[in-house]
């Protein structure tokens, strides 16, 4: 009878090593696409930024002028 216990402890402790390494690696995995969005918003804002400015300095017209010219081809 201890030995059987015995067993399933240790297929329980392996059964919960394997979910903590697929856990830590969808951590990772989650952290990485969170870092790729974080640049693909700082682009964003920054090219936002620039167009704002342009308009404070009157060289182009609304941001939503801007943005009307730059639409894709299908709308």
């Amino acid at each position: 009878m201890n030995d059987e216990r015995i067993d399933k402890i240790e297929m329980t402790l392996m059964h919960q090593d394997k979910q903590i390494d697929d856990l830590s690696e969808m951590i990772a995995k989650q952290w990485q696409e969170i870092d790729r969005l974080h640049k693909i918003m700082q682009k964003a804002e920054e090219k936002l930024s620039a167009i704002s400015h342009e308009n404070i300095e009157g060289e182009g017209g609304s941001v939503l002028d801007i943005a009307a010219e730059d639409k894709p081809p299908h709308y």
